[in-house]
């Protein structure tokens, strides 16, 4: 599926067709935790380098302006924006009028509303209420939030490409 929408080949790093959902997540968190990436930086690039989207890491920085919520605004969460954006790299429309905004629509949707099941809101204020931006408390909370973006991303994404889930 990838091939068809790229027109090209996964590279060997990972098995084509398959996703580890687990080793994804933990990347994800990983990036976060070391202060690589924020929130939005780390979903938009593991779902690149795990779908092997045929972009450099330059498209990151796409992403650079949503972290702790728009710039700092704290309102919507910038892991939630990263994978917005995940899904639109690979279902958005890249023409005027172009038909496929509806399913990167559709998906965006899906992800919102399967992380406010469990969170009630993806405002990035109410997500850190009483957490002080920068302390150990809130770094952690978001540590935790980014990776399970990546991984509900992850799940729309490789089920829509057709890719095989592990969990661990």
């Amino acid at each position: 599926m990838l091939k068809k929408l790229f027109g090209q080949k996964k590279t060997a790093e990972r098995v084509e067709g398959e996703v580890n959902l687990k080793d994804l997540r933990e990347t994800a968190e990983n990036y976060y935790e070391r202060g690589d990436f924020f929130c939005s930086e780390a979903v938009l690039k593991v779902i690149k380098d795990y779908f092997n989207a045929p972009y450099g890491d330059d498209i990151i920085r796409l992403a650079s302006g949503f972290p702790v919520g728009i710039g700092g605004s704290k309102c919507t969460c910038g892991a939630v924006n990263g994978g917005v954006m995940a899904i639109s790299m690979f279902f958005g429309r890249d023409r005027a009028k172009g038909s496929e905004v509806k399913k990167a629509m559709t998906l965006s949707k899906e992800l919102y509303d399967e992380f406010t099941k469990t969170h009630k809101v993806c405002c990035c204020k109410v997500l850190t209420r009483g957490m002080e931006i920068g302390t150990r408390e809130h770094k952690k909370h978001c540590v935790t939030i980014t990776g399970e973006l990546a991984e509900l991303t992850a799940k729309i994404v490789a089920r829509e490409l057709g890719y095989k889930t592990i969990e661990g």
